[in-house]
């Protein structure tokens, strides 16, 4: 499992592969619990298949059942329901796991409470609540730095970054100003803290949250070399969500750079690859960032089309922050 969390896929495959080649001539439940813990977490880094690590995270609890002997795997099994939860958009799902993971964990189970904490946080930070999210995030950190847990500080730290980029892209995509020059700081220390500890994961990941702070900050020609670069790679490891948005971004670049005919292509594109049932940020942030490139471009129909569903989007997205906020609130679940 810390194999896999730090992006060496390919040896956590070996070790795991030997491992259950022992189960299966001394199985026990224990082991099964642990084994499919190990496989929902290769689901997941392995290009972050979310509803493969679901169903083997749910597994991995289902056989630690109710024993005492198997709290270890039920709590870190609860965790990480709780923040797939978070990424498939579940928030009753979402409390509930997380309330049975804090309920049950005892005080050293610091990886899972660290997990946990981490997924508040983002939850908090998403309903819009930002202190909010910080008690959490500095409970996450407080537990992976006793456990001294490298994968989850790099997590942390690249989750909050990313949650803090998507904060003011859609603030600047509102109020067509900048602030926050800060996050790229945030951005340049996950590089150095997994270039420190060696740490795989976010890798190609790690390029494109620049690229995003970039082009918020107008450095289009590094931020369009960044997204060529990394872009494909960074989809195929479950970025497909996100593809709309970031296409936007690279065109509302080349647009900038006077590359008006391939931005026009890449404007298209990004319209192509909006899926409906994409989170309503996302929408909202391509809508809002085709709207400002087709204007430059001086397509003015497209344009006023793409504002129009960016202020719908914008609306609905607004509405979902206050519900999360409101559940959030009344499961009274406190840093």
């Amino acid at each position: 499992m810390l194999l896999a969390r730090h992006g060496a896929v390919g040896e956590a495959r070996e070790a795991l592969t030997a491992l259950h080649q022992l189960s299966f001539q001394h199985p026990h439940p224990e082991i099964g619990a642990w084994l499919h813990m190990a496989e929902g977490l290769m689901s997941y880094y392995n290009g972050f298949v979310a509803q493969q690590a679901w169903d083997r995270i749910q597994r991995a609890h289902a056989i630690a059942g109710t024993a005492p002997a198997h709290i270890e795997v039920r709590v870190l099994a609860s965790a990480w329901l709780a923040q797939l939860a978070f990424i498939r958009h579940d928030p009753v799902a979402l409390v509930e796991h997380a309330k049975r993971c804090l309920d049950e964990a005892p005080p050293e189970h610091n990886v899972a409470l660290a997990r946990v904490a981490m997924t508040m946080g983002l939850s908090w930070h998403y309903a819009g609540d930002n202190a909010a999210a910080q008690r959490w995030y500095i409970r996450a950190r407080r537990h992976a730095s006793v456990e001294g847990d490298d994968a989850s500080l790099s997590a942390l730290m690249f989750n909050m970054a990313g949650m803090r980029a998507s904060q003011l892209r859609r603030e600047s995509l509102a109020s067509q100003s900048w602030r926050g020059s800060e996050l790229m700081l945030s951005v340049d220390s996950v590089h150095h803290f997994d270039e420190a500890v060696g740490a795989q994961m976010m890798t190609e990941l790690t390029p494109v949250l620049r690229a995003q702070v970039l082009t918020m900050q107008g450095g289009f020609d590094e931020a369009r070399r960044l997204y060529e670069e990394h872009l494909p790679q960074a989809m195929s490891l479950g970025l497909e969500r996100l593809g709309s948005s970031l296409l936007s971004d690279l065109a509302w670049c080349r647009a900038n750079l006077g590359q008006h005919e391939h931005a026009l292509h890449q404007a298209r594109e990004a319209e192509i690859e909006l899926d409906p049932d994409c989170e309503l940020d996302d929408r909202a942030i391509t809508h809002s960032r085709l709207a400002q490139t087709f204007r430059l471009l001086g397509e003015a129909a497209d344009a006023d089309r793409h504002q129009a569903l960016a202020d719908e989007a914008w609306r609905e997205f607004a509405e979902q922050q206050q519900q999360w906020r409101d559940l959030l609130a009344g499961s009274e679940l406190q840093a």
